[in-house]
């Protein structure tokens, strides 16, 4: 008799692991707007935080030292950035709120399934409607298990095509954040002041190099605080809010 007891023991405990197992992988949607609305109902929950950065620019022609600056962000697209030292800042890189990425209107299309550095996301494009922005079509990869964007790539008129990196972790408030960003952009040498990039005479041929070249940003998030209440006020000015 105890033996049998034993094995309806084994038999209910091994029924129960296999519903919590089902329970915690769900299926995946493939429907594009059901994804997207998923990762921006999630951030809907961070009402505004302050973070510390440090950022290191890499772009083969300019020297840039790294600089530390502090990120202000308010719910839907405000930001204020407080640094001591000139940084040349991404602001698409900085807003990395699903909001300001997907924003107005536009058509979501659902490509494929793809994994990002071990992964398992779901690959979004989105096409937006009308000619207000410079952005022609995004690709996102998005983490259905946490409703997060783990990689965005933008072709944006004129300046060609950007992509953003993130890595996630948790914060003291158990909001999961960026803690870390890389963003790879195309950097056009004739926006520059001439002798800025290095290049020497053009008329020697020698030296001459392609006017365009690959630029990265990597960006680090630390001591961050969710939910502070931040006042209105700290984002006053107009240059302070993403476009």
């Amino acid at each position: 008799m105890q033996m049998i007891s034993m094995r309806k023991l084994k038999f209910v405990l091994l029924s129960l692991m296999i519903f919590i197992t089902m329970s915690e992988f769900s299926p995946q949607s493939k429907d594009p707007d059901e994804i997207l609305d998923g990762v921006k109902e999630a951030f809907k929950k961070i009402e505004d935080y302050e973070v510390d950065i440090h950022v290191k620019i890499d772009v083969d022609f300019l020297k840039v030292p790294d600089s530390e600056a502090k990120l202000y962000f308010k719910q839907p697209n405000k930001i204020h950035v407080e640094s001591k030292k000139f940084a040349l800042l991404p602001r698409q890189g900085l807003d990395f709120s699903p909001l300001g990425l997907i924003s107005g209107k536009y058509t979501a299309l659902y490509e494929r399934e793809d994994t990002i550095r071990d992964i398992p996301t779901s690959v979004v494009k989105i096409i937006p409607l009308g000619n207000d922005g410079d952005i022609i079509l995004s690709t996102f990869w998005i983490d259905q298990t946490r409703n997060l964007i783990i990689r965005v790539e933008s072709t944006k008129k004129p300046t060609g095509t950007f992509t953003i990196d993130f890595t996630y972790e948790k914060s003291d408030d158990h909001y999961e954040l960026p803690s870390q960003m890389e963003f790879t952009f195309s950097v056009d040498r004739m926006m520059f002041p001439r002798g800025m990039d290095g290049q020497l005479d053009d008329d020697d041929d020698s030296n001459k190099i392609s006017n365009s070249t690959t630029g990265k940003v990597y960006i680090t998030y630390t001591n961050y605080k969710v939910n502070q209440g931040l006042p209105d006020e700290l984002f006053e000015t107009e240059s302070n809010k993403t476009k």
